[in-house]
């Protein structure tokens, strides 16, 4: 938006500022006078940093003796007028003097010099020098922050003042980060905007960030996590509007409980269901009221556009008109002005943007394949293993490479002229399979050929975790091949980058774009379970006197928890291989979750010393979520189940949640539940068991079993409720032990997931007529 500005402010300047103001005329100097005010100029914005010039003159026949100037300062009643003719120091026609900022009140003032002939009665000649005088707005650095909220450059954030026209994109814009806005570590090196300026809009699941000094939400009436219904409620002091519906938009409100004593802290709307891709989005505080019940004043740079007071301003009056299409927006939403303590305004980035190179590299891979399967090396194979596993097979193979360079941890995309990632040779990705003893005892006969199962590993881990005793007994209770490969980009190998992203955020594409590449490698093993040339056309995936394949190639499934439930989403979404994924205690949305899982704990001691301030961190995480979405379900959640991308099938998806689980925040996996349309398995939790004044809100009951379609069903340890703010449950005395892989323990979520992971599967109840418990 901050582009559009040279192209409106000559018109809004020409336009008298008093129409914004409903106050009389700016006084007008008649033409011809002799009495002349050189400084400050006429309808100037003047420097608030010091004293203010004066700098009068009067010309022949006038008298400099007679002249006589006089400062008017306020509006509305709240003004002063001082006689200035004594403080003018003269210098043969011209008086010069200045004006301290004592001597001003905020808005404009102006000037009046009067000047007559020596005798006579003749008219005195009478000028006018009209200003604006701003003290509390920064308006060297106005074009690349935001007057609005002066704590941090990029408050408010998301904001479409960061974005300028583009009518190549989607939404008809561009972000447009200034570098020297973007937050800075300890070094003083700002995260370079590079790949963000690429973004056609914000994060589906930004987190809206504000800073409202003294902010009390609860004498406020803000809806708390605890009570996301309120948010709807027409007399709520924040307000998310759909301005593309018009409809109001569920979320809940938090401080940041993280915040650095003895700063206050900023102000965190997160939605309760990701924005809706291209939308664009009118954000409103009204009435906010501090400790002591007292209402919350306005910015100075938001009070100029509620109250229509005018400035001379090109940045301030090229804006004007859009703040006044955001004023008309909330009018008709009942959302008065003169109610209004901020209100600025978002657009979301376009399916296109979002997935346009994942979706890229996914048809372009599998368009070189034609009908074969992917090439692959058999490396090892270890026959009986253990008691639920008969063989195991280890090996690498190929998928086309998007990366520079081989494709190695800290590798970005090989983008071509068009911006979309290019074939670079090939990735040579590892996977590992296990064969289980229900598919054949000892290798002999009979052979029951298993369902195939593609594993998700968990956060910055291996593939091997394939080896979990829960997922080798799942493989084994119900005949499943599961086959994992590394999550390129947030596997054991990518710790570094991680670290160095930590230390400075400019490194995060790093991660961003091997993840992607990851989530292809992924779609390639699916492809090499499923095909009849792939690994069944190896011996060591046949066994038996007729050599029979172990897998069952007419389907391929998904099963991954925590990180693997994560990015499994993501990978779900633009899967053309599986349709049914079960999500094992999964979530979406980083920026949500890094602060409330005690995963983070160990970053925040990397994180903390290279941004020391809090805000800076939670403003940087937001700013990054915008590339993770590419990296994880939060940017792909709209299209994973009823709402596919183009050359995709629909999906169904299986969520299994750990109440209380530490790991990945409750909150998020419940976002993810409403974004997908997922139903809820009821009875959820014992009555008292959650915090929440209405648990699960907005998440419909599944009506009946088996049922067919995507579902989230609660597992509960006993442990206690997660914390009602952004921060993570400690094991402690207080939560207790980690739930997080208490559910993939149990026999009946594992009967209850194989049921689902059938080519005609459902959700079954497995529980009874009580909740789901995971002692």
């Amino acid at each position: 938006m901050r582009r559009t500005i040279a192209i409106v402010a000559a018109a809004a300047l020409v336009i008298s500022c008093a129409a914004f103001m409903g106050r009389p005329a700016i006084p007008k100097t008649r033409s011809g006078a002799q009495v002349h005010v050189l400084a400050p100029a006429d309808r100037s914005q003047v420097d608030p940093s010091g004293s203010v010039p004066v700098a009068v003159r009067v010309d022949p026949p006038l008298d400099p003796a007679t002249l006589r100037v006089r400062l008017t300062t306020g509006r509305h009643g709240d003004t002063k007028v001082i006689d200035l003719t004594s403080r003018l120091a003269r210098n043969g026609s011209t008086f010069t003097g200045a004006l301290a900022p004592s001597d001003l009140i905020p808005g404009l003032s102006t000037i009046e010099a009067t000047a007559g002939p020596a005798r006579g009665r003749d008219e005195r000649d009478r000028v006018f020098s009209t200003f604006s005088f701003e003290p509390a707005l920064d308006l060297a650095t106005a074009t690349r922050c935001d007057v609005l909220d002066s704590k941090k450059c990029l408050l408010p954030f998301p904001n479409d003042w960061f974005t300028t026209p583009d009518k190549s994109t989607d939404t008809g814009r561009r972000v447009d980060f200034a570098a020297a806005s973007m937050p800075a570590n300890k070094s003083g090196v700002h995260i370079d905007p590079t790949e963000w300026n690429r973004n056609d809009g914000f994060s589906p699941g930004s987190a809206i960030l504000a800073f409202v000094p003294n902010l009390d939400l609860g004498k406020s009436g803000a809806a708390p996590i605890t009570d996301i219904g309120r948010s709807l409620q027409r007399n709520q002091p924040i307000v998310v509007l759909d301005a593309t519906t018009g409809r109001r938009w569920p979320f809940f409100a938090e401080l940041d409980a993280q915040a650095d004593p003895p700063n206050a802290p900023v102000l965190i709307v997160r939605p309760a269901r990701n924005f809706i891709e291209g939308h664009r989005y009118v954000v409103a505080l009204r009435d906010l009221r501090d400790h002591s019940g007292a209402s919350i004043a306005p910015s100075r740079g938001f009070e100029i556009y509620r109250d229509r007071i005018p400035t001379f301003s090109p940045v301030i009056e090229g804006r004007r008109s859009h703040m006044e299409s955001i004023f008309r927006t909330l009018d008709r939403a009942g959302v008065e002005r003169s109610d209004l303590t901020l209100a600025w305004d978002f657009t979301v980035a376009s399916t296109r943007n979002l997935s346009e190179r994942m979706l890229h590299i996914r048809d372009d891979a599998f368009a070189s394949l034609g009908n074969a399967a992917p090439a692959f090396t058999v490396t090892n194979v270890k026959d009986n293993v253990d008691a639920n596993i008969f063989r195991q097979v280890t090996g690498t193979f190929s998928v086309p490479n998007y990366l520079t360079g081989t494709g190695a941890p800290g590798s970005v995309f090989h983008t071509g002229p068009d911006g979309l990632p290019q074939r670079n040779g090939t990735f040579t990705a590892s996977f590992i399979c296990n064969i289980p003893r229900a598919t054949t005892a000892d290798g002999n006969d009979p052979v029951h050929p298993a369902r195939a199962g593609v594993y998700g590993h968990g956060l910055l881990g291996s593939n091997d975790e394939v080896d979990a005793g829960n997922v080798k007994a799942m493989s084994n209770e119900h005949n499943f091949v599961f086959c994992a490969t590394k999550w390129s980009g947030f596997a054991d190998e990518d710790v570094g980058t991680a670290i160095s992203s930590l230390q400075d955020f400019s490194n995060f594409p790093k991660m961003a774009d091997r993840t992607q590449q990851g989530f292809l490698n992924t779609l390639f093993l699916a492809k090499l379970m499923r095909s009849p040339t792939g690994f069944v056309a190896n011996a060591a995936f046949r066994a038996g006197a007729s050599h029979t394949p172990v897998l069952d190639t007419s389907d391929v499934f998904y099963d991954g928890n925590s990180q693997g439930g994560i990015l499994g989403g993501a990978a779900t979404a633009v899967s053309n291989q599986w349709t049914r994924a079960v999500l094992g205690v999964p979530g979406m949305n980083y920026s949500t979750l890094l602060q409330r899982s005690v995963d983070f704990d160990t970053f925040k001691l990397i994180l903390g010393p290279a941004y020391p301030d809090e805000l800076d961190r939670v403003l940087s995480i937001s700013i990054v979520q915008m590339l993770w979405d590419r990296a994880e379900a939060d940017g792909y959640a709209q299209h994973m189940t009823n709402h596919p991308y183009e050359n995709t099938p629909a999906h169904k998806v299986l969520l299994h949640m750990a109440f209380g689980d530490h790991q990945v925040a409750n909150v998020a996996t419940e976002v993810e539940a409403r974004t997908i349309g997922a139903f809820v398995r009821q009875p959820a939790l014992a009555a008292g068991r959650d915090t929440a004044l209405v648990p699960l809100w907005g998440i419909p009951a599944i009506p009946r079993f088996p049922f067919d379609g995507s579902a989230l069903v609660v597992w509960d340890s006993g442990n206690h409720a997660p914390p009602d703010a952004n921060l993570p449950p400690e094991p402690d005395s207080v939560y207790g032990p980690d739930p997080h892989e208490k559910p993939r323990s149990q026999v009946a979520a594992r009967l209850q997931k194989s049921e689902f992971l059938r080519t005609n599967g459902a959700v079954v109840e497995v529980c009874g007529t009580s909740p789901c418990l995971a002692p």
